[in-house]
């Protein structure tokens, strides 16, 4: 990805508790977005949402469970994300409660890759 140029931004609408084979749905793509060698991927936690379902989840203290909604977002250039979501498009259709997933032209700014460290 370079700077000053037209890429994509994929969000993925999920919840916190969402699961693949006894992993965090989240997490998942996010690990598979590392090793697919995109920019990055950002999971954000809501507060309050709902989706087709039109059954609220929010954060409350006293509940044992938080469901609460995700987004993970990535942005590379389109052909990178596009084929990625290929891939993560099968797990996402196998999914027993429902999911957004939403593509979006941004501008890159900036953009700096680090040193790649991998823990």
């Amino acid at each position: 990805m370079e700077n000053n140029s037209k890429a994509i931004r994929l969000r993925i609408y999920i919840g916190s508790t969402d699961k693949v084979d006894n992993s965090l749905l989240s997490e998942q793509i996010v690990y598979q977005a590392r090793e697919f060698g995109l920019a990055g991927a950002t999971v954000t936690k809501g507060i309050i949402g709902f989706g087709a379902s039109s059954i609220i989840h929010s954060y409350k203290f006293w509940e044992v469970s938080e469901k609460v909604p995700v987004v993970v977002e990535i942005v590379d250039e389109e052909s990178k994300v596009l084929s990625f979501f290929d891939t993560i498009k099968p797990t996402l259709q196998k999914m027993r409660y429902g999911c957004l997933a939403t593509t979006e032209t941004v501008n890159v700014l900036y953009y700096k890759p680090g040193e790649k460290k991998f823990l």
